[in-house]
């Protein structure tokens, strides 16, 4: 079983446009663009459209995973709380004709939209390439072991795997996460001393094995 893929709120917001539209909540990235293209054209779709690519888990009861839910002023019956407007697979405030309820489980229950995990925390990584004295910020989600930030790390060089990846002269395990190789995460001690975090996030260096690998 492949171990799930986490994502950065930087990426998920990416993923901002009618053609590919992505959402967060509880934890979990989705992608909702099959949804959009189901129902495309239709109103309801207007608070999901408002919300593309940001988090939405104030839409969510944490505990029962569903649409908050409150008691109307008016029917003093229990209804699904949508401040920004009804939208897909809620029902109608009141009973109509023309709305059907065989749709099966509700976009936000469906896992086919799940794409990852959202991190919890991120933290900025400095990588230099000691062959070329390259140096790369690299955001990356601290779940994340060495290996999966090297595939981050592809897009800037995709002989990544040729190198001996190494923190302090030490080889690193690259099967285990930051902090699991002693690399600490020091963000919020640089955000409290106001240090420059391009400059002073720990760094990892890349020796040359003299091997041209490509992932």
């Amino acid at each position: 079983m492949r171990p799930p893929k986490y994502f950065t709120p930087n990426e998920v917001s990416l993923h901002n446009t009618l053609g590919d539209l992505w959402v967060s909540y509880l934890g979990k990235v989705y992608d909702l663009t099959p949804l959009v293209n189901e129902f495309k054209g239709d109103v309801l779709l207007k608070p999901i459209i408002e919300c593309a690519g940001k988090d939405i888990s104030h839409w969510f009861d944490p505990k029962t995973k569903d649409i908050l839910t409150h008691i109307d002023p008016l029917s003093g019956c229990m209804k699904y709380y949508t401040p920004r407007g009804r939208f897909v697979h809620v029902p109608p405030p009141c009973p109509r004709t023309d709305w059907t309820n065989d749709f099966g489980r509700p976009w936000w229950r469906d896992t086919q939209y799940e794409v990852g995990l959202l991190s919890v925390k991120t933290r900025w990584i400095r990588i230099i390439n000691t062959l070329t004295s390259q140096e790369q910020g690299l955001e990356v989600c601290s779940e994340e072991n060495l290996n999966e930030i090297l595939q981050r790390y592809l897009h800037y060089n995709s002989h990544a795997a040729s190198y001996t990846w190494k923190h302090n002269c030490v080889n690193l395990d690259m099967s285990k996460t930051l902090e699991e190789n002693g690399i600490p995460d020091e963000d919020e001690d640089f955000y409290n001393r106001r240090m420059d975090r391009d400059l002073f996030s720990q760094s990892i260096c890349l020796y040359f094995n003299d091997d041209l690998t490509e992932l």
